[in-house]
């Protein structure tokens, strides 16, 4: 397994696809993947069928990445939301993390529990709390090597000069890994790499959707970030199959004009790594 943090020290940005089970991480490593992503929104949608509103469990988490990490031979970036509580969950919650084999977790200054008339907002915690949250994060980490990245949303809640103000007190905390998510324009990406890119990796979301100022991994790296997700990719692309596949077995009783687009079962066993499972475990059974 590669050394994450000289890894993201090195000129070359580090892309992290976005995975919600252990196929998914699986599929992202033989595909050259360095490192890998669980998603909170990606891991909402694909275990609960839910929106990502915060409705998952820390242990649910824990036992997710856990499988993920048993599978894979990368480091799991994970996403731990706002840490599950206070700065006595967030310590429990990383120790758990860290016994489960991720490799960092990213930390976010939301509040842990939404308004329900408005679940999708992103209200703010205090910087204070904040950075007590990222202190308990980087005293109950095992070593160094376990990464605390720490997310501010304040760009998507109130300006850039909040966001810069948070991410500094986040900076002087003392976290590995500094994540001002929601950026749009180009004057505000420029403003947070002359702010820290000197001082501290700078991670970036490439959204399909849109948002990102730029087009792809090199133009973040050009600007000065040193990791990029991309967090939606695959899902967005496993449920388009999964749409295509349902809806020729309804429409035409078999999926005759997929097939070429489609893994067959002896692919997915090749990628699952079946054959040698089984070569494995064959001296365990009963002698002859």
């Amino acid at each position: 397994m590669i050394d994450l943090t000289a890894r993201l020290a090195s000129e070359k940005i580090l892309v992290a696809p976005g995975v919600y089970d252990p196929l998914s991480a699986m599929i992202a490593e033989q595909a050259g993947a360095e490192a890998v992503f669980v998603s909170g929104a990606m891991v909402a949608m694909a275990q609960y069928g839910l929106p990502d509103f915060g409705l998952g469990t820390a242990s649910e988490l824990v036992d997710l990445v856990a499988r993920i990490v048993d599978r894979v031979g990368v480091p799991a970036l994970v996403d731990g939301d706002q840490g599950f509580g206070n700065a006595a969950h967030v310590q429990r919650f990383v120790r758990a993390l860290a016994r489960a084999g991720a490799a960092a977790v990213q930390i976010e200054d939301q509040v842990a529990v939404k308004p329900v008339s408005a679940l999708g907002s992103r209200p703010l915690v205090p910087i204070a709390e904040m950075v007590g949250k990222l202190k308990a994060a980087l005293d109950a980490r095992p070593s160094d090597a376990f990464l605390i990245s720490a997310r501010t949303d304040a760009l998507s809640t109130t300006d850039l000069d909040d966001a810069l103000e948070r991410a500094e007190a986040y900076v002087v905390a003392g976290c590995d890994l500094l994540f001002v998510e929601g950026v749009r324009t180009r004057m505000q990406a420029d403003a947070i790499v002359a702010h820290f890119g000197a001082r501290i990796p700078l991670v970036h979301n490439l959204l399909e959707s849109g948002g990102s100022p730029y087009g792809d991994a090199a133009e973040a790296e050009k600007a000065g970030f040193a990791l990029a997700f991309f967090p939606a990719s695959g899902l967005g692309a496993a449920a388009d199959g999964l749409r295509a596949a349902y809806a020729a077995i309804v429409r035409d009783g078999g999926t005759q004009t997929l097939r070429a687009r489609m893994s067959s079962l002896s692919e997915l066993n090749d990628i699952v790594g079946t054959a040698a499972f089984s070569e494995r475990l064959a001296h365990y059974g009963d002698p002859q």
